[in-house]
């Protein structure tokens, strides 16, 4: 089993070792990997992830990919380049990726000195955390969770690093763990355990690696709340990355800025203000379309001597072909509508070329003509899809299609 330097030395970068296994690629892994008889590298687990690094085997120096830990508890090494595994036995030296490593101890020392103010403040506790590559997460066993808990959690947690409180690792027995209230107590699997503890504020239960004090966390930045089946969620940001992240905030912001002519402050009434402007506007177009969707339906309905036709066709039916070409199929759709509404006894036949291109075939409630299978029938003919009811329906029609024709072919059908 290897010996996890990391567990007493969280900032040991180099180290020196023997390979004491290699393992051939398998079906569940194509990979080779190996273990080491002792080994600084951090495997995925307990929600952190693995450190990246280098293998210097003789005068070779291979990239790390992955580190894993296996369910017997072996870690594992995978190389980028499978081929230069080192044989068992060889002697090597390691080293591990400080930046890497750096973010990952400001996030997860972060995560316990968060999770502890939330206890405090308002006695949610922690059920689960995630380390991503741009943000990390725990989730909280409450069924909410306001804005203003949220800014209070933060600005404990702050204080806690600003403090700059040591933050130290001791080893325990189970039962004297169990004395001691850990803020979380892990599943009864080791008899010993790792206990990491944030000077007369936190005391946790864990295999992670931790800054020695608070001071190095940096600041602590909670940029999301959302609602998730455990309870509710929290993204967070520590260190390095939440000066990263408030820098693009902040440059997110100014490019807004700059569009508006505005202060950053005043960016968000901008928004509201444009927002508001464009309902409206699309509120005055839609009114607009309808109204002109109408005026036509009209015209079509009305004779030369300005009375209104009821029956062209032997049928007793007045079927009205239209296409557009300068009119989506919302506007044809709309312009349908209104002449079945508007008439007794009519058929539309109705098309759009504009890009999606598309038909519409309606007629006045209860005609005896199904617009549904003709549309079906007529669709299949050229590979078109769509649907609808007996007394409507629409579809899709492949570009390039004469619409035209198709609307011709139907109004002969009807007609005869």
């Amino acid at each position: 089993m290897s010996r996890r330097l990391y567990y007493d030395q969280p900032n040991l970068l180099e180290f020196d070792s023997v390979v004491e296994d290699v393992s051939a690629p398998s079906g569940s892994d194509a990979r080779p990997s190996f273990t080491l008889r002792e080994s600084a590298f951090y495997p995925t687990s307990g929600g952190q992830v693995h450190d990246k690094g280098w293998i210097s085997i003789g005068d070779r120096r291979v990239r790390v990919a992955e580190i894993a830990e296996t369910e017997d508890g072996r870690v594992v090494h995978y190389l980028e380049a499978p081929s230069e595994a080192p044989a068992r036995g060889a002697r090597v030296h390691g080293s591990i990726d400080p930046d890497r490593r750096r973010d990952h101890m400001q996030q997860h020392t972060g995560q316990h000195v968060l999770s502890a103010a939330f206890i405090e403040l308002y006695e949610f506790p922690t059920v689960s955390f995630h380390m991503g590559d741009d943000y990390c997460s725990i989730d909280l066993a409450t069924p909410s969770l306001t804005a203003a808990q949220a800014v209070g959690a933060e600005k404990r947690a702050n204080e806690i690093v600003f403090e700059n409180r040591p933050v130290t690792i001791r080893y325990v027995r189970r039962e004297e763990a169990e004395k001691l209230g850990l803020r979380k107590l892990p599943p009864a699997e080791r008899e010993e355990l790792r206990l990491i503890e944030v000077a007369n504020f936190d005391l946790s239960a864990c295999g992670g690696t931790h800054v020695n004090a608070t001071g190095q966390i940096g600041a602590i930045l909670l940029r999301k709340i959302e609602k998730t089946r455990q309870g509710m969620r929290v993204e967070f940001v520590c260190g390095g990355r939440a000066v990263t992240t408030a820098r693009r905030d902040f440059e997110t912001l100014a490019d807004a800025a700059s569009l508006f002519s505005a202060k950053l402050t005043d960016v968000p009434e901008m928004i509201r203000k444009t927002f508001e402007e464009s309902k409206e506007a699309r509120r005055q177009k839609e009114e607009a379309l309808e109204q002109l969707a109408g005026a036509m339906a009209q015209a079509e309905l009305v004779g030369s001597s300005g009375d209104r036709v009821i029956g062209s066709s032997e049928s007793g039916r007045k079927i009205v072909l239209r296409v557009f070409a300068d009119r989506d199929s919302a506007f044809a759709k709309l312009f349908a509508q209104k002449l079945v509404r508007a008439g007794l006894g009519v058929v539309a036949l109705v098309a759009s070329t504009v890009s999606p291109p598309g038909i519409v075939f309606a007629q006045t409630a209860g005609g005896s003509a199904d617009m549904g299978a003709l549309l079906k029938e007529a669709l299949a003919a050229i590979g078109g899809r769509g649907g609808g009811s007996h007394d409507f329906a629409q579809g899709g029609v492949p570009a390039g299609c004469d619409v035209e024709k198709l609307l011709r072919d139907v109004e002969r059908k009807l007609a005869g």
